[in-house]
């Protein structure tokens, strides 16, 4: 964070200042425990506690000021709303840091992926400051966008949406200097309504950019391409087709890994990536696509992604255990994210022999269309010829699979009951775990990985025993 002072920062928020003045160097943080020397403490009231509670810990651990709504005894600044207050500070920083390019990204799928992918690449052409997970929203937009100081090159920012306008707001704060659009999905519609209301809302990315800034649209659905009747300026489009700017051709996959050439106006370079699914390939793209508006070369841009691990946990993690593979994907679920990640299961079953294992939790936010989606994804299970179907607190699953299917179906209530079909997998066999977040299944996957190494151990102690 660029160095203020308390009393600038009380002008900049439209608040109070309590106490003596101070400078402060570092970001701010909600969290007491996570308080480092220099920062500001947000005291936010929530649901099920208050941060004015913690206030006095953040100082403890070396916070020097506090932003709250209540005063405290610690050195703070009263304001009316702690949020507001810290988007106000974050527009500030953005306008006095001139050279910072600002790449801002939604999408119903993919964000935090490409997000990884991006800042991999860009962390080669200079300091990049992108948030950790899928910090995405009102609060965690403006405290990455804070990270920034002048030495900071590039900023990514994730700008995820619960309502019409969310998007809008954070542009106004973040000024990007490219706007991308991934997808439009069916992640949310159950709080917007419509796949056309979740096209709105991502929208907001494009008619929110100035003039001068570059949009960035994906190919991959019917909504995105036709936002670029919002932007007056540059549009780049990525995809797989000869229409657009940034393409994959040549698509191969090799144990469940893309591989595949890059095109672009600069030419073509061979991109080998190192996370699995073909549904990474428009990651990569879209990574890409950005990359290249920032001046980045192709052969940098295709050595980078061919190197790029994903940081973010839960996603398409593989695990391999005794010749059983384990595929954790229990970050997030939607229509389209399972629907890839089945076909990526299928793709490695197939390499090493062995049969699928699809462990899948409910899908949340769906709306009305809930059970329907639910039972399409159960219908793709197997028409796509996955071997275990194991529906966990979700039979609508299975509601609408033919009786004469080859797709074997397990029903559970409870994540631990179905830890017990480990006792069933042979080696080659791929399980996949994956649900929305509130279902917690890295704790399924965690067990089951646990279930693997105990049955190992046994087996290997039995074998011992032998000779």
């Amino acid at each position: 964070m660029i160095e203020l002072k308390a009393s600038e920062i009380a002008i900049i928020v439209g608040g109070e200042l309590k106490g003596s003045d101070v400078a402060i160097t570092t970001a701010p943080v909600f969290d007491s425990g996570q308080a480092t020397p220099g920062c500001i403490f947000l005291a936010l009231k929530g649901e099920k506690t208050d941060g004015h509670k913690y206030v006095a810990d953040a100082f403890t651990r070396g916070a020097v000021l506090a932003i709250v709504t209540t005063a405290s005894t610690e050195r703070c600044i009263v304001v009316p709303n702690v949020i507001e207050a810290l988007n106000k500070l974050a527009a500030h920083v953005r306008n006095q840091l001139k050279d910072l390019q600002v790449v801002a990204l939604t999408g119903s799928q993919g964000k935090t992926t490409t997000k990884d992918l991006l800042q991999h690449i860009l962390e080669n052409l200079g300091k990049t400051v992108a948030p950790s997970g899928n910090f995405n929203n009102e609060l965690g937009t403006p405290i990455t966008l804070l990270q920034c100081d002048t030495e900071t090159k590039f900023c990514i920012l994730e700008m995820g949406a619960r309502h019409i306008g969310d998007i809008a707001l954070l542009c106004e704060m973040a000024r990007p200097d490219i706007g991308m659009v991934l997808r439009v999905g069916t992640a949310h519609i159950g709080e917007f309504g419509s796949a056309e209301a979740v096209a709105q809302a991502k929208s907001e990315m494009i008619s929110s950019l100035d003039p001068d800034a570059i949009a960035i649209l994906g190919q991959y659905d019917a909504f995105t391409p036709q936002m670029s009747s919002l932007h007056k300026g540059k549009t780049i489009f990525f995809g797989e087709t000869t229409s657009a700017d940034v393409r994959a051709t040549d698509i191969e996959i090799r144990e469940g890994r893309p591989h595949f050439d890059l095109v672009t106006s600069a030419g073509r370079a061979a991109v080998g990536l190192r996370i699995v699914g073909v549904h990474q390939v428009a990651n990569a793209l879209a990574a890409a696509a950005a990359a290249t508006a920032l001046g980045a070369s192709i052969d940098q841009i295709a050595v980078a992604l061919s190197t790029a691990d994903i940081r973010s946990k839960w996603r398409m993690d593989i695990q391999e255990l005794r010749n059983i593979v384990l595929i954790n994907d229990s970050y997030n679920s939607s229509p389209e994210s399972v629907e890839a990640a089945l076909r990526t299961l299928v793709l490695f079953a197939q390499e090493r022999g062995g049969q699928s294992w699809a462990f899948l939790g409910k899908m949340h936010e769906l709306g009305e269309s809930s059970a329907g989606r639910h039972a399409d994804i159960g219908t793709l299970a197997s028409e796509l010829g996955i071997d275990h179907l194991v529906c966990i607190g979700a039979p609508e699953y299975s509601s609408q699979i033919s009786a004469n299917t080859a797709t074997e179906i397990h029903l559970f209530e409870e994540k631990a009951d179905a830890v017990q079909l480990v006792h069933e997998m042979s080696a080659g066999d791929v399980v996949l775990v994956k649900a929305s977040r509130a279902e917690k299944f890295e704790e399924l996957a965690q067990a089951i990985s646990t279930k693997i190494s105990v049955l190992i151990a046994g087996s290997e102690t039995s074998e011992e025993g032998e000779r």
